[in-house]
């Protein structure tokens, strides 16, 4: 990972991307550094993952609530206010958001 001098980063305006679910939509706003990703990601309302997803995530929810489910049928809920965090390779997981959510999302080599 390289040194990221100091910046600000105003998020509105930073394009969004569509990203389908198996339900619902995600839309992405990403900054994309050597070795680390950060990203809004806002889900829709009933938005369901169309994947299990295997890489390491630290998620902040910045409004609304899910839902991450592991494969293993564990399921977490999480609101406002609320992180977690997992390493690349260690826990097959999907969310699911029945109201909709906005989250902070970084990941990168740190986590693998």
């Amino acid at each position: 990972m390289s040194n990221i001098t100091f910046q600000t980063i105003d998020w509105d305006q930073i394009e969004k991307t569509e990203h389908a679910g198996e339900t619902g939509t995600a839309f992405w706003q990403t900054l994309q550094y050597p070795g680390l990703r950060m990203r809004i990601v806002t889900y829709t309302p009933g938005y369901l993952a169309d994947h299990w997803c295997q890489k390491g995530h630290i998620i902040y929810c910045i409004e609304g609530d899910f839902v991450s489910e592991l494969e293993g049928g564990e399921m977490f809920s999480l609101k406002s206010g609320m992180t977690y965090i997992v390493s690349d390779n260690l826990s097959s997981h999907r969310s699911f958001s029945k109201n909709g959510v906005k989250l902070l999302v970084v990941d990168g080599d740190f986590l693998k």
